[in-house]
């Protein structure tokens, strides 16, 4: 698959989750940005997506705000979602990996605003609350959100196989590098630098019983999507 169908595809994904979510009352708006922290990730299709629609000056600006945190201490997965649905089919048990908040805000913030918003990764576009986060300081995110969550997750890892994960700061200086996104625009294997994890095929998808049937809908529109 080339890189111009991935991303027909990633905003595809993108387009149907967007019709999904705002069906529902939340509580986010602009200037709310306390879920924002240095713990996103992303797929390397969605950090190339973000690389490669930047005009020079705002991706100078954002490598700029990226390497002046990067001794940051920040969340950089083992497993990608689709390597623990893995683990989930196999009755295995996934390990702890750590992850603060509290560690800091996304250092692409810049005025408690998103400067890529229009381009932000999946895992942001997910991450939606009922209630203002900076009153109760935790998203109150649907049980059911969750499982449709996931569900994208898995299929962004899916469309971007063999791609990498990690995160977002990560990703996007891996793609500060022409030579990176040649090798990755035309479809052949990265060498995996340690920071960053291989993206696996969907083993199985991870729905719970109880979300099963009312998922179908969006289910099929995924499928139909990828054909």
């Amino acid at each position: 698959m080339s890189i111009e169908q991935k991303l027909i595809l990633l905003n595809g994904v993108y387009e149907i989750y967007y019709k999904f979510i705002h069906s529902w009352t939340l509580a986010c708006e602009r200037f709310c940005a306390t879920c924002c922290t240095c713990n996103m990730t992303l797929t390397t299709l969605e950090g190339y997506w973000i690389m490669s629609s930047l005009e020079d000056a705002p991706k100078r600006n954002l490598l700029h705000a990226i390497h002046a945190a990067k001794g940051r201490q920040r969340f950089q997965p083992k497993l990608t979602i689709n390597q623990i649905a893995e683990l989930c089919r196999d009755d295995r048990e996934a390990p702890e990996e750590p992850m603060d908040p509290g560690w800091g805000a996304c250092p692409v913030l810049s005025h408690q605003e998103c400067p890529i918003y229009p381009l932000r990764p999946f895992g942001c576009r997910c991450m939606v609350s009922k209630v203002r986060c900076d009153k109760t300081g935790y998203a109150d995110i649907d049980e059911f959100v969750l499982s449709v969550n996931n569900l994208f997750l898995q299929y962004i890892e899916h469309i971007d196989t063999p791609g990498m994960s990690g995160n977002l700061m990560d990703v996007l200086c891996f793609f500060e590098s022409d030579s990176n996104q040649n090798t990755y625009s035309r479809g052949k294997r990265l060498e995996n630098p340690e920071y960053l994890i291989p993206n696996s095929p969907i083993p199985v998808v991870m729905i719970p019983p109880w979300h099963r049937e009312r998922i179908q809908p969006i289910l099929r529109s995924l499928r139909e999507l990828l054909g």
